[in-house]
Protein backbone atom coordinates (compact mmCIF):
# COMPACT_ATOMS: atom_id res chain seq x y z
CA UNK A 1 0.00 0.00 0.00
CA UNK A 2 1.27 3.41 -0.76
CA UNK A 3 2.51 5.67 2.13
CA UNK A 4 0.55 8.89 2.58
CA UNK A 5 2.59 11.75 3.14
CA UNK A 6 0.57 14.44 5.74
CA UNK A 7 2.30 18.01 6.21
CA UNK A 8 0.74 21.17 8.33
CA UNK A 9 2.49 24.48 7.15
CA UNK A 10 1.55 28.10 8.37
CA UNK A 11 2.40 30.90 6.09
CA UNK A 12 1.76 34.51 6.13
CA UNK A 13 -0.11 36.90 3.39
CA UNK A 14 2.81 39.28 3.00
CA UNK A 15 0.43 41.14 0.14
CA UNK A 16 -2.85 41.99 2.38
CA UNK A 17 -1.02 43.59 5.27
CA UNK A 18 -3.71 45.39 7.25
CA UNK A 19 -3.86 49.26 7.96
CA UNK A 20 -2.62 48.19 11.93
CA UNK A 21 0.26 46.70 10.17
CA UNK A 22 -0.81 43.26 10.84
CA UNK A 23 -0.19 40.10 8.30
CA UNK A 24 -3.20 37.08 7.82
CA UNK A 25 -2.51 33.88 8.41
CA UNK A 26 -3.02 31.07 6.31
CA UNK A 27 -2.84 27.28 6.90
CA UNK A 28 -1.73 24.73 3.92
CA UNK A 29 -2.47 20.91 4.40
CA UNK A 30 -0.70 18.95 1.91
CA UNK A 31 -1.44 14.84 0.83
CA UNK A 32 0.54 13.34 -1.07
CA UNK A 33 1.14 16.53 -3.03
CA UNK A 34 -2.21 17.60 -3.23
CA UNK A 35 -2.87 21.31 -1.29
CA UNK A 36 -5.68 23.24 0.20
CA UNK A 37 -5.03 26.48 2.06
CA UNK A 38 -7.31 27.44 4.82
CA UNK A 39 -7.73 31.19 6.40
CA UNK A 40 -7.80 30.54 10.29
CA UNK A 41 -8.48 33.92 11.04
CA UNK A 42 -5.47 35.01 12.93
CA UNK A 43 -2.86 37.60 12.30
CA UNK A 44 0.85 38.65 13.21
CA UNK A 45 2.99 41.42 12.73
CA UNK A 46 5.22 40.31 10.11
CA UNK A 47 8.30 41.34 11.73
CA UNK A 48 7.35 38.77 14.46
CA UNK A 49 6.80 35.66 12.21
CA UNK A 50 9.30 32.90 11.83
CA UNK A 51 8.22 31.48 8.57
CA UNK A 52 10.58 28.34 9.53
CA UNK A 53 8.86 27.72 12.60
CA UNK A 54 5.95 28.72 11.79
CA UNK A 55 4.75 30.77 14.51
CA UNK A 56 5.38 34.20 15.72
CA UNK A 57 9.06 34.25 18.14
CA UNK A 58 7.26 37.21 20.40
CA UNK A 59 8.01 37.59 23.69
CA UNK A 60 4.63 38.98 24.23
CA UNK A 61 1.25 37.48 25.75
CA UNK A 62 -0.65 37.85 22.64
CA UNK A 63 1.84 36.24 20.85
CA UNK A 64 1.85 33.46 22.78
CA UNK A 65 -1.91 33.23 22.99
CA UNK A 66 -1.67 33.24 19.12
CA UNK A 67 1.11 30.15 19.06
CA UNK A 68 -0.87 28.16 21.58
CA UNK A 69 -4.02 28.68 19.22
CA UNK A 70 -1.89 27.48 15.89
CA UNK A 71 -0.68 24.80 18.38
CA UNK A 72 -4.25 23.62 19.10
CA UNK A 73 -5.44 23.79 15.15
CA UNK A 74 -1.79 21.71 14.17
CA UNK A 75 -3.20 18.61 16.87
CA UNK A 76 -6.82 18.57 15.92
CA UNK A 77 -5.52 18.08 12.04
CA UNK A 78 -3.59 15.40 12.68
CA UNK A 79 -5.89 13.80 15.50
CA UNK A 80 -8.66 13.75 12.08
CA UNK A 81 -5.68 12.48 10.18
CA UNK A 82 -4.95 9.80 12.47
CA UNK A 83 -8.72 8.56 12.52
CA UNK A 84 -8.84 8.39 8.80
CA UNK A 85 -6.24 6.48 8.56
CA UNK A 86 -7.52 3.95 11.14
CA UNK A 87 -10.54 4.43 10.12
CA UNK A 88 -9.45 2.97 6.62
CA UNK A 89 -10.48 6.17 5.07
CA UNK A 90 -9.75 7.50 1.26
CA UNK A 91 -7.41 10.67 2.82
CA UNK A 92 -7.09 13.62 0.98
CA UNK A 93 -6.20 17.34 2.01
CA UNK A 94 -10.04 18.65 1.02
CA UNK A 95 -11.34 15.67 3.70
CA UNK A 96 -8.88 16.46 6.01
CA UNK A 97 -10.37 20.29 5.65
CA UNK A 98 -13.56 19.30 5.20
CA UNK A 99 -13.70 17.57 8.22
CA UNK A 100 -12.06 20.01 10.69
CA UNK A 101 -14.69 22.53 9.39
CA UNK A 102 -17.20 19.77 10.25
CA UNK A 103 -18.51 20.58 6.76
CA UNK A 104 -19.29 16.73 5.87
CA UNK A 105 -20.84 16.24 9.43
CA UNK A 106 -23.27 13.24 9.29
CA UNK A 107 -26.87 14.46 10.64
CA UNK A 108 -27.76 12.23 13.95
CA UNK A 109 -29.22 9.14 13.28
CA UNK A 110 -31.64 8.23 16.85
CA UNK A 111 -31.70 4.68 18.23
CA UNK A 112 -35.60 4.37 18.01
CA UNK A 113 -35.60 5.96 14.59
CA UNK A 114 -33.75 3.34 13.04
CA UNK A 115 -35.65 0.98 15.00
CA UNK A 116 -39.13 1.85 13.99
CA UNK A 117 -38.28 2.07 10.35
CA UNK A 118 -37.04 -1.62 10.71
CA UNK A 119 -40.40 -2.77 12.67
CA UNK A 120 -42.57 -0.94 9.58
CA UNK A 121 -40.43 -3.05 6.76
CA UNK A 122 -41.67 -5.96 9.12
CA UNK A 123 -44.99 -5.42 9.24
CA UNK A 124 -45.41 -4.62 5.39
CA UNK A 125 -43.08 -8.21 4.99
CA UNK A 126 -46.07 -9.87 7.51
CA UNK A 127 -47.32 -13.15 5.78
CA UNK A 128 -44.70 -12.81 3.23
CA UNK A 129 -41.42 -13.91 4.19
CA UNK A 130 -41.50 -13.17 7.98
CA UNK A 131 -43.90 -14.96 10.35
CA UNK A 132 -46.63 -12.50 11.85
CA UNK A 133 -45.29 -13.87 15.63
CA UNK A 134 -41.69 -12.71 14.59
CA UNK A 135 -43.11 -9.08 13.73
CA UNK A 136 -44.59 -9.21 16.90
CA UNK A 137 -41.05 -9.82 19.06
CA UNK A 138 -39.54 -6.99 17.23
CA UNK A 139 -42.62 -4.74 18.34
CA UNK A 140 -42.02 -5.94 21.86
CA UNK A 141 -38.38 -5.25 21.67
CA UNK A 142 -39.02 -2.37 20.71
CA UNK A 143 -41.06 -1.52 23.16
CA UNK A 144 -38.54 -2.72 25.92
CA UNK A 145 -35.68 -0.81 24.49
CA UNK A 146 -38.40 2.83 24.54
CA UNK A 147 -38.60 1.85 27.92
CA UNK A 148 -34.82 0.83 29.01
CA UNK A 149 -33.79 4.64 27.34
CA UNK A 150 -36.47 6.44 29.21
CA UNK A 151 -35.70 4.75 32.60
CA UNK A 152 -32.05 4.84 32.31
CA UNK A 153 -31.00 8.12 30.41
CA UNK A 154 -34.38 10.09 30.97
CA UNK A 155 -34.56 10.77 27.42
CA UNK A 156 -37.33 9.75 24.61
CA UNK A 157 -34.03 8.53 22.58
CA UNK A 158 -30.45 8.19 21.84
CA UNK A 159 -28.21 8.43 18.77
CA UNK A 160 -27.47 5.28 17.81
CA UNK A 161 -23.76 5.97 17.48
CA UNK A 162 -24.17 6.45 21.84
CA UNK A 163 -24.74 2.94 21.63
CA UNK A 164 -21.56 1.03 23.62
CA UNK A 165 -20.73 -1.75 25.01
CA UNK A 166 -22.18 -0.51 28.42
CA UNK A 167 -24.89 0.28 26.69
CA UNK A 168 -25.99 -3.51 25.48
CA UNK A 169 -24.66 -5.01 29.18
CA UNK A 170 -27.36 -2.11 31.03
CA UNK A 171 -29.67 -3.09 28.71
CA UNK A 172 -29.19 -7.43 29.33
CA UNK A 173 -29.57 -5.66 33.45
CA UNK A 174 -32.35 -4.38 32.32
CA UNK A 175 -34.41 -6.85 30.96
CA UNK A 176 -33.83 -9.71 33.66
CA UNK A 177 -33.93 -7.27 36.38
CA UNK A 178 -36.82 -4.45 35.65
CA UNK A 179 -38.62 -6.75 33.15
CA UNK A 180 -37.92 -9.73 34.90
CA UNK A 181 -37.12 -11.93 31.55
CA UNK A 182 -35.26 -15.31 32.31
CA UNK A 183 -31.98 -15.92 30.48
CA UNK A 184 -33.25 -16.69 27.34
CA UNK A 185 -35.72 -14.62 26.73
CA UNK A 186 -33.66 -11.70 27.53
CA UNK A 187 -31.15 -13.01 25.03
CA UNK A 188 -33.87 -13.49 22.71
CA UNK A 189 -34.15 -9.79 22.77
CA UNK A 190 -30.94 -8.75 22.84
CA UNK A 191 -30.26 -10.97 19.36
CA UNK A 192 -33.21 -8.20 18.18
CA UNK A 193 -31.67 -5.29 19.11
CA UNK A 194 -28.26 -6.71 17.51
CA UNK A 195 -29.71 -6.89 14.26
CA UNK A 196 -30.60 -3.06 14.67
CA UNK A 197 -26.80 -2.60 15.25
CA UNK A 198 -26.38 -5.23 12.13
CA UNK A 199 -28.71 -2.16 9.91
CA UNK A 200 -26.56 0.68 11.69
CA UNK A 201 -23.29 -0.52 10.94
CA UNK A 202 -24.29 -1.82 6.91
CA UNK A 203 -25.48 1.68 6.62
CA UNK A 204 -22.48 3.54 8.05
CA UNK A 205 -24.62 5.03 11.08
CA UNK A 206 -22.03 3.84 13.35
CA UNK A 207 -18.11 2.47 12.85
CA UNK A 208 -18.09 0.13 15.44
CA UNK A 209 -19.93 -2.70 16.70
CA UNK A 210 -21.01 -2.34 20.69
CA UNK A 211 -21.82 -6.22 20.87
CA UNK A 212 -17.79 -7.03 20.19
CA UNK A 213 -16.71 -9.63 22.45
CA UNK A 214 -20.48 -10.26 23.72
CA UNK A 215 -21.73 -13.91 23.04
CA UNK A 216 -25.14 -14.94 23.64
CA UNK A 217 -26.15 -18.79 24.31
CA UNK A 218 -29.43 -19.81 25.06
CA UNK A 219 -29.78 -22.37 28.32
CA UNK A 220 -31.10 -26.26 27.71
CA UNK A 221 -34.83 -26.28 28.56
CA UNK A 222 -36.42 -29.25 29.39
CA UNK A 223 -40.29 -28.75 28.37
CA UNK A 224 -43.02 -30.40 29.77
CA UNK A 225 -44.81 -32.92 27.33
CA UNK A 226 -48.23 -34.97 28.60
CA UNK A 227 -47.84 -38.69 28.77
CA UNK A 228 -50.62 -41.22 27.99
CA UNK A 229 -52.46 -40.80 31.23
CA UNK A 230 -52.41 -37.15 30.88
CA UNK A 231 -53.70 -37.00 27.57
CA UNK A 232 -56.48 -39.27 28.27
CA UNK A 233 -57.23 -37.75 31.28
CA UNK A 234 -57.91 -34.47 29.21
CA UNK A 235 -59.78 -36.40 26.71
CA UNK A 236 -62.39 -37.62 29.36
CA UNK A 237 -62.54 -34.86 31.23
CA UNK A 238 -66.49 -33.78 30.91
CA UNK A 239 -66.34 -29.35 30.55
CA UNK A 240 -69.06 -27.72 30.71
CA UNK A 241 -67.32 -24.58 29.98
CA UNK A 242 -67.59 -23.75 26.27
CA UNK A 243 -64.18 -21.45 26.25
CA UNK A 244 -62.13 -24.39 28.19
CA UNK A 245 -64.20 -27.19 26.14
CA UNK A 246 -63.34 -25.27 22.68
CA UNK A 247 -59.22 -25.15 23.70
CA UNK A 248 -59.00 -28.60 25.05
CA UNK A 249 -60.26 -29.56 21.69
CA UNK A 250 -57.36 -27.80 19.65
CA UNK A 251 -55.05 -28.56 21.82
CA UNK A 252 -55.57 -32.27 21.59
CA UNK A 253 -55.77 -31.62 18.06
CA UNK A 254 -52.26 -30.80 18.60
CA UNK A 255 -51.24 -33.70 20.59
CA UNK A 256 -52.21 -35.93 17.88
CA UNK A 257 -50.74 -33.67 14.73
CA UNK A 258 -47.64 -31.85 16.19
CA UNK A 259 -48.59 -28.39 14.50
CA UNK A 260 -47.87 -25.75 16.66
CA UNK A 261 -49.79 -22.52 17.03
CA UNK A 262 -49.35 -20.55 14.53
CA UNK A 263 -50.20 -23.58 11.81
CA UNK A 264 -52.97 -24.70 14.03
CA UNK A 265 -54.45 -21.25 13.44
CA UNK A 266 -53.82 -21.32 9.57
CA UNK A 267 -55.05 -24.64 9.35
CA UNK A 268 -57.76 -24.48 5.98
CA UNK A 269 -59.41 -27.60 4.11
CA UNK A 270 -56.45 -27.32 1.44
CA UNK A 271 -54.22 -28.66 3.81
CA UNK A 272 -56.55 -31.89 4.03
CA UNK A 273 -55.51 -34.01 1.40
CA UNK A 274 -56.17 -38.00 0.85
CA UNK A 275 -53.73 -40.62 -0.39
CA UNK A 276 -54.16 -43.24 -3.16
CA UNK A 277 -55.59 -45.90 -0.29
CA UNK A 278 -58.33 -43.29 0.70
CA UNK A 279 -56.07 -42.18 4.09
CA UNK A 280 -56.63 -38.61 4.98
CA UNK A 281 -53.08 -36.21 5.33
CA UNK A 282 -52.65 -32.62 6.70
CA UNK A 283 -49.54 -31.16 4.05
CA UNK A 284 -48.92 -27.82 4.84
CA UNK A 285 -45.87 -25.89 5.13
CA UNK A 286 -45.10 -24.42 8.23
CA UNK A 287 -45.30 -20.74 8.78
CA UNK A 288 -42.18 -20.33 10.99
CA UNK A 289 -39.87 -21.91 8.38
CA UNK A 290 -41.79 -23.34 5.10
CA UNK A 291 -40.83 -26.45 5.52
CA UNK A 292 -43.99 -28.89 4.15
CA UNK A 293 -45.52 -30.98 6.98
CA UNK A 294 -46.50 -34.08 5.96
CA UNK A 295 -48.63 -35.67 8.65
CA UNK A 296 -51.65 -38.38 8.82
CA UNK A 297 -54.47 -37.65 10.34
CA UNK A 298 -55.13 -39.69 13.16
CA UNK A 299 -58.48 -40.77 14.54
CA UNK A 300 -58.89 -38.41 17.42
CA UNK A 301 -57.53 -35.16 15.40
CA UNK A 302 -60.29 -36.71 12.96
CA UNK A 303 -63.06 -36.62 14.87
CA UNK A 304 -62.13 -33.12 16.18
CA UNK A 305 -62.26 -31.54 12.76
CA UNK A 306 -65.68 -33.01 11.95
CA UNK A 307 -66.93 -31.27 15.12
CA UNK A 308 -65.85 -28.12 13.90
CA UNK A 309 -66.83 -28.85 10.13
CA UNK A 310 -69.95 -26.03 10.55
CA UNK A 311 -69.16 -24.24 13.56
CA UNK A 312 -69.85 -20.83 12.36
CA UNK A 313 -66.88 -19.26 13.32
CA UNK A 314 -64.98 -21.69 11.06
CA UNK A 315 -67.08 -21.08 8.33
CA UNK A 316 -66.92 -17.43 8.21
CA UNK A 317 -63.47 -17.20 8.51
CA UNK A 318 -62.39 -20.26 5.96
CA UNK A 319 -60.52 -22.09 9.08
CA UNK A 320 -60.51 -25.54 10.14
CA UNK A 321 -60.66 -24.83 13.99
CA UNK A 322 -62.10 -22.19 16.29
CA UNK A 323 -58.96 -20.33 17.64
CA UNK A 324 -58.42 -17.92 20.28
CA UNK A 325 -54.85 -15.30 20.10
CA UNK A 326 -52.18 -16.77 21.74
CA UNK A 327 -52.22 -15.25 24.93
CA UNK A 328 -55.74 -16.45 25.75
CA UNK A 329 -55.02 -19.72 24.62
CA UNK A 330 -52.14 -19.86 27.09
CA UNK A 331 -53.53 -18.70 29.99
CA UNK A 332 -56.79 -21.14 29.06
CA UNK A 333 -54.22 -24.16 28.71
CA UNK A 334 -53.27 -23.27 32.23
CA UNK A 335 -56.63 -23.45 33.77
CA UNK A 336 -57.40 -26.14 31.59
CA UNK A 337 -54.41 -28.72 33.07
CA UNK A 338 -55.69 -27.35 36.66
CA UNK A 339 -58.99 -29.07 36.36
CA UNK A 340 -57.66 -31.85 34.62
CA UNK A 341 -55.43 -32.71 37.46
CA UNK A 342 -52.24 -32.05 35.01
CA UNK A 343 -49.10 -30.72 37.64
CA UNK A 344 -47.38 -29.54 34.66
CA UNK A 345 -46.77 -26.01 32.82
CA UNK A 346 -48.82 -26.63 30.21
CA UNK A 347 -48.89 -24.28 26.91
CA UNK A 348 -49.49 -24.30 22.97
CA UNK A 349 -45.91 -25.74 22.45
CA UNK A 350 -46.75 -28.83 25.08
CA UNK A 351 -48.76 -30.01 22.41
CA UNK A 352 -46.29 -30.04 19.67
CA UNK A 353 -43.39 -32.23 22.03
CA UNK A 354 -46.41 -34.18 23.39
CA UNK A 355 -46.80 -35.41 19.68
CA UNK A 356 -43.21 -35.74 19.14
CA UNK A 357 -42.38 -38.18 22.72
CA UNK A 358 -45.54 -39.80 23.57
CA UNK A 359 -47.47 -39.85 20.46
CA UNK A 360 -44.74 -40.87 17.86
CA UNK A 361 -41.25 -41.55 19.73
CA UNK A 362 -42.45 -43.54 22.24
CA UNK A 363 -44.59 -45.98 19.87
CA UNK A 364 -41.91 -46.38 18.10
CA UNK A 365 -41.70 -44.30 15.25
CA UNK A 366 -38.11 -43.41 13.78
CA UNK A 367 -36.99 -40.07 14.59
CA UNK A 368 -36.50 -39.32 10.83
CA UNK A 369 -40.47 -39.83 10.80
CA UNK A 370 -41.36 -37.85 12.92
CA UNK A 371 -38.87 -34.89 11.74
CA UNK A 372 -40.67 -35.14 8.71
CA UNK A 373 -44.18 -34.62 9.96
CA UNK A 374 -42.64 -32.12 12.19
CA UNK A 375 -41.65 -30.30 9.55
CA UNK A 376 -37.96 -30.06 11.04
CA UNK A 377 -35.14 -30.00 8.24
CA UNK A 378 -32.95 -32.73 10.28
CA UNK A 379 -32.85 -34.75 12.94
CA UNK A 380 -31.18 -32.85 15.46
CA UNK A 381 -34.03 -30.11 15.50
CA UNK A 382 -36.38 -32.84 16.13
CA UNK A 383 -33.87 -33.94 19.11
CA UNK A 384 -34.64 -31.03 21.12
CA UNK A 385 -38.29 -32.28 21.36
CA UNK A 386 -37.75 -35.81 21.69
CA UNK A 387 -37.67 -37.30 25.41
CA UNK A 388 -37.28 -40.51 26.64
CA UNK A 389 -39.82 -42.43 28.09
CA UNK A 390 -39.56 -45.06 30.75
CA UNK A 391 -42.04 -47.24 28.67
CA UNK A 392 -40.04 -46.50 25.54
CA UNK A 393 -36.95 -48.11 27.74
CA UNK A 394 -39.12 -50.84 29.41
CA UNK A 395 -40.04 -52.09 25.50
CA UNK A 396 -36.86 -52.14 24.14
CA UNK A 397 -35.27 -53.93 27.01
CA UNK A 398 -38.13 -55.99 27.28
CA UNK A 399 -36.65 -57.53 23.66
CA UNK A 400 -33.41 -57.95 25.83
CA UNK A 401 -34.60 -59.91 28.43
CA UNK A 402 -36.27 -62.14 25.80
CA UNK A 403 -33.09 -63.40 24.98
CA UNK A 404 -31.64 -64.37 28.29
CA UNK A 405 -35.22 -66.13 29.68
CA UNK A 406 -33.90 -69.49 28.85
CA UNK A 407 -30.94 -68.81 30.36
CA UNK A 408 -29.80 -69.51 33.94
CA UNK A 409 -26.77 -68.44 35.90
CA UNK A 410 -24.84 -71.85 37.08
CA UNK A 411 -24.94 -71.67 40.79
CA UNK A 412 -22.13 -74.89 41.65
CA UNK A 413 -25.27 -77.12 42.58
Amino acid sequence: MRRTTFKILYYIQKTRIAKDGQAPILLRVTVNGQRVVLSVNLKVNPKNWSAVAGRSIANSRMDDELNARLDTIRLRLMQIYREMEIDREEITAQKIIDKYLGRNNKPIIMLLDVFREHNERCHKLAGNGMSPATVERYETSYKHTAEFIDLVYNKKDVPIADVDHKFITDYEFYLRTERKCCHNTAIKYLKNFKKIIRIALANDYITKDPFVNIRFKLEEVERDFLEDHEIKAMIDKVITIPRLAQVRDVFIFSVFTGLAFSDLKGLRAEHLVRDNNGDMWIRKARQKTKNMCNIPLLDPARLILEKYKDYPECVNKGVLLPMLCNQKYNAYLKELATICGINKEVSAHTGRHSFATSIALANGVSIENVAKMLGHSNTNMTRHYARVLDKSIKRDMALVNSKFTEQTIATGQ
